[in-house]
């Protein structure tokens, strides 16, 4: 491998996502979205929202105290200075590490010196990991994402919602299937985006709720916040029926999906760039090709080139002279290459 290849990336693209802003790549997006609305594969009518983990390119070892630019190691040889211990060795500062009262990593309190917006984060698989959130807002009728934002990994859902419903509005208008307070669309999400000054936003607005609801104990409590119950009771009221329950079913699938596709088998699960904006600039192409995908699939029936290419064909045939002789033949044939193997053999007179 060249000696300037990374992972088989050579550098000017780095530099040229560096020198492009974030609007050259966002237009990129939009324009794949366009290319998608020709074929019939933008709605807009129903919009699911979910969001997952990404590992960021910096290691957790290696975070510093924001006020005092203090290590995580050399905190805890100063701890165990402190009880006595003068040269610890790594498996004493481990023992004191895991033992010690109070423990916990606080972004208010830890950041990485290399990537100053990565945040201390449980991944999916629960690890403790510096990362980033994306999110996805995903077309439930075609599959299509419509938006994919990234944020700090600190951040809860009902926080991260409206950036990513502002950016699928925008991406939407693009193609003219953006939604409206008297023609609005359908927001589909889970428990995690349940919120009652999150549903009173959205009340009468361009997104008609369907969030899945947390169940709780006893009666709720309003304090006088009409709004905020009227909200709620109508999202309730529209989880009842079998239309939100096939919209449930349809984010659980094409979103979860997406994310498989971009993050697991997409190499994204692991960002190899530094900083917010330049994740997100590599995500969106990133994002922009799973939409291409869609097209392929459409039009030639595989979504990707691999996938494209046609079985392995194999035929077996076996033949016997008069002689005594047999002959089998084993032909293997696929688009490009082509192998035959014959054997022969002479069969044993019969007793």
């Amino acid at each position: 491998m060249p000696h300037w290849c990374h992972r088989g990336r050579p550098p000017h693209l780095s530099k040229t996502r560096s020198r492009l802003p974030l609007q050259v790549h966002t237009e990129i997006f939009t324009w794949v979205l366009q290319r998608l609305a020709e074929h019939g594969l933008v709605k807009g009518d129903r919009i699911g929202v979910d969001a997952s983990t990404m590992e960021a390119n910096a290691a957790l070892r290696s975070i510093v105290r924001r006020e005092t630019g203090e290590g995580y190691r050399e905190m805890l040889k100063r701890l165990a200075a402190e009880s006595g211990v003068e040269t610890p060795t790594a498996d004493e500062l481990i023992r004191l590490d895991r033992k010690r009262q109070g423990k916990r990593l606080s972004n208010d309190d830890w950041s990485s010196p290399s990537d100053r917006e990565a945040k201390i984060a449980k991944m999916k698989d629960g690890r403790t990991r510096l990362a980033y959130k994306p999110e996805h807002a995903v077309d439930l009728d075609t599959g299509a994402i419509v938006a994919a934002h990234i944020h700090p990994a600190d951040q809860g859902d009902t926080t991260t919602l409206p950036d990513t419903l502002r950016a699928a509005e925008t991406n939407l208008a693009t193609v003219d299937a953006a939604p409206r307070p008297e023609d609005p669309a359908e927001l589909v999400a889970d428990k995690g985006y349940h919120s009652r000054n999150g549903l009173k936003d959205l009340e009468d607005g361009a997104w008609k709720s369907r969030i899945a609801e947390k169940k709780v104990p006893g009666v709720s409590r309003w304090h006088g916040d009409e709004e905020a119950q009227r909200a709620v009771y109508n999202n309730r009221a529209r989880l009842r029926s079998g239309v939100a329950k096939e919209a449930l079913r349809l984010r659980a699938e094409l979103v979860e999906r997406s994310f498989a596709l971009t993050l697991d088998r997409g190499g994204m699960r692991r960002a190899w760039l530094r900083g917010c904006e330049n994740l997100h600039k590599r995500y969106l192409i990133h994002v922009a090709g799973y939409n291409l995908g869609l097209i392929m699939r459409l039009l030639v029936g595989a979504g990707t080139p691999r996938e494209l290419l046609p079985p392995i064909a194999a035929c077996l045939l076996a033949l016997t002279t008069a002689e005594g002789a047999a002959i089998v033949i084993l032909a293997i044939v696929t688009d490009t290459e082509a192998a035959i193997l014959i054997v022969s053999a002479k069969l044993p007179p019969p007793d």
